[in-house]
């Protein structure tokens, strides 16, 4: 779904015909401009449907980020930066727009027992962003308990009724599978943990897709789409090799992710198999260390801006006008070649 048309402090500037920043001043009450021009932009602001209230009332509360513990953790270093990339993205966006944001840790206890953190009861907030993947029953409770809206960011559910920003994960793996396709592989697997969150099952799709336009059959024997958790992957991959007696492992493997790409090669390299030798290997999200893996890792790189302008373009569009119904929509990735893919023609 297209995003809706994005009305910014930019759209007021030029406007009134002066800068950027002195919107942001006026809007966020602060000290650099007199109070004639403060209030034209304020009046401006609520002209073009800006703010809903006045500019002092809009701007004095935060924005609540949702934050799961485990992603702020180096035990899982990958996705730790990645996602310290996207929190801090998302931070500097929001206050380009004149927003403020409090980053809220949940820990997996709280998520567990679906405690809801203290802040949400005791401090004024504007709205909520649920970051990265908290479970389902969470982001079920903080729904059927806040009115604020509330935003989810980088995941979703789909039978929970609420605005959503993603990656564009079906036409970012359509994209992958289609260059293993046009690079010569047919006998193409994969790996894909469609039970543990929605962007691996969209990237399932993208791969299927894919697949049926260029007429061919996904091959379930040469996929992996389930997992019993992120801790059990090296040894899922393990007993996904061990299918392929004789050497019969397809041409190509998409993965619905840097990490298992990554792992998977690996897990290739300890069975003598050379990427792209043997196996060409394609992944999804664009890790920093997925140029540094040798061979350097072809990937669906995320766009992390976009991600979060089209974050902010919406929570906007929802504090400007709360009762409008919930929208989902999404950033392209951009494909990221390395040296994991060997074409066939």
């Amino acid at each position: 779904m297209p995003r809706p048309k994005k009305i910014s402090m930019q759209t007021i500037a030029d406007k009134l015909g002066i800068s950027r920043n002195a919107v942001s001043l006026a809007l966020s009450n602060k000290k650099g401009i007199g109070e004639e021009l403060r209030q034209l932009v304020i009046r401006t602001a609520q002209e073009v449907g800006y703010l809903a209230d006045t500019a002092q009332a809009s701007f004095s509360a935060p924005i609540l980020v949702l934050v799961p513990d485990r992603v702020m953790s180096h035990e899982d270093n990958e996705h730790f930066l990645f996602y310290h990339d996207l929190i801090w993205g998302l931070d500097r966006q929001l206050q380009e727009e004149g927003y403020s944001a409090v980053i809220v840790r949940i820990s997996l206890a709280q998520e567990q027992e679906r405690i809801l953190p203290e802040l949400v009861q005791h401090i004024d907030y504007r709205g909520i962003i649920a970051f990265g993947i908290l479970e389902r029953d969470y982001i079920v409770k903080v729904r059927q308990t806040i009115t604020k809206p509330m935003l989810l960011f980088d995941s979703y559910y789909r039978e929970i009724d609420a605005s959503a920003v993603t990656s564009a994960n079906i036409e970012g793996a359509c994209v992958a599978v289609n260059s293993l396709i046009e690079a010569g592989h047919q006998r193409i697997g994969c790996i894909a943990p469609v039970n543990l969150t929605t962007s691996h099952e969209e990237r399932w799709f993208g791969y299927t897709k894919a697949m049926l336009q260029n007429k061919l059959q996904p091959d379930f024997a040469l996929c992996l789409l389930e997992s019993e958790g992120f801790s059990r992957t090296q040894e899922e991959l393990a007993a996904y090799c061990d299918r392929f007696v004789e050497g019969k492992y397809p041409t190509a493997v998409f993965c619905g992710n840097d990490r298992i790409a990554l792992l998977f090669m690996k897990e290739l390299e300890t069975r003598g198999l050379q990427v792209p030798g043997d196996v060409s290997v394609i992944g999804f999200d664009g890790l920093a260390m997925s140029a540094e893996a040798n061979p350097p890792l072809t990937t669906m790189a995320v766009n992390k801006k976009a991600l979060c302008t089209a974050a902010v373009e919406v929570l906007g569009q929802m504090l400007r006008q709360p009762e409008s119904s919930a929208v989902r929509c999404s950033a392209a990735p951009v494909l990221r070649m390395g040296g994991s893919v060997k074409g066939l023609r």
